[in-house]
């Protein structure tokens, strides 16, 4: 989507957005789950996930159109919408724990017990080939950008944009302050454990980064913005106001670091923000 900054109170400035919350599920996270599934082989016992959401409705999704059992793990801070969304697709939910490292934990126990596939959410070559496409795709769609704004979780979407481009764009992936997971990693030379918290907790909050996506980071990711829990509500209230688009918490985060001035672009600078999720019940069309 095309859209000039002054329709969202930013100045005159180019800028697209790349609308993945209107992908299957409400998320960029099937194309990293379609991977697993159709290059992987799964077993009769199916595949098993671990998610604050996303991830697990993406697998569960897939698994249904692909005629495969599922089983999906998540903590109790998934949002309602994202756990409706899981069981609708046939999979068999489990909520426990307090955040994602519990719906981890548990799904790899089921998974030795099982022998079901375990599909992780970032931290899989295959998941990284997936969430690559969307660099693929919005290279196609866009043509030449300066700079793409990207929210970082586990680092699955970003470590696959980013290897796709290639350091043919400047990438800058954005965290809130209550969950610095790829900020305190490429501080520390290594992935390491981060605070866990924040509005955006059920998708941008795993604890650590993937130890795959790490080294891709480090060559090609130009920079790191953080954002507070404020400014990504402003973020999503902007986007619903100007565009009406309806963006999660972790689904707006990369344009807050834009609208809160966290990441300020040059003059003329062609910026490109992944809006990656738009499960919420914010817009709540029965009240």
């Amino acid at each position: 989507m095309e859209v000039r900054g002054e329709e969202l109170t930013l100045g005159p400035m180019p800028l697209t957005l790349k609308l993945e919350l209107f992908q299957h599920t409400g998320s960029f996270k099937p194309r990293g789950a379609f991977a697993n599934l159709l290059m992987r082989k799964v077993p009769a016992a199916g595949v098993v996930a671990a998610s604050g959401g996303n991830h697990g409705a993406a697998v569960a999704y897939a698994a249904m159109k692909l005629g495969v059992p599922a089983k999906v793990f998540v903590p109790a801070v998934a949002s309602p919408a994202k756990q409706q969304r899981i069981r609708d697709y046939g999979a068999d939910l489990v909520v426990g724990g307090e955040r994602y490292a519990d719906a981890l934990a548990a799904s790899e126990a089921w998974a030795a017990g099982s022998g079901a596939l375990q599909v992780h959410a970032y931290d899989q070559i295959e998941t990284l080939l997936g969430q690559g496409t969307l660099g693929l795709e919005l290279e196609e769609q866009t043509g030449a950008l300066d700079t793409l704004l990207a929210a970082v979780g586990g680092g699955g979407l970003i470590g696959g944009v980013a290897a796709w481009y290639a350091g043919r764009v400047k990438i800058v992936g954005v965290e809130p302050e209550a969950a610095p997971t790829l900020t305190r990693a490429l501080e520390a030379g290594r992935p390491v454990d981060a605070p866990a918290g924040g509005i955006a907790a059920d998708s941008l909050a795993p604890r650590r980064v993937g130890e795959l996506m790490f080294p891709i980071a480090q060559a090609h990711v130009s920079a790191m913005a953080l954002v507070t829990d404020e400014a990504i509500r402003a973020a999503q209230a902007a986007l619903w106001s100007a565009l009406r688009i309806v963006a999660e918490p972790g689904g707006a985060a990369a344009f807050a670091a834009l609208a809160s001035g966290r990441y300020r672009p040059r003059a003329g600078e062609r910026v490109g923000v992944l809006v990656c999720g738009g499960n919420t019940t914010a817009v709540d069309f029965a009240r």
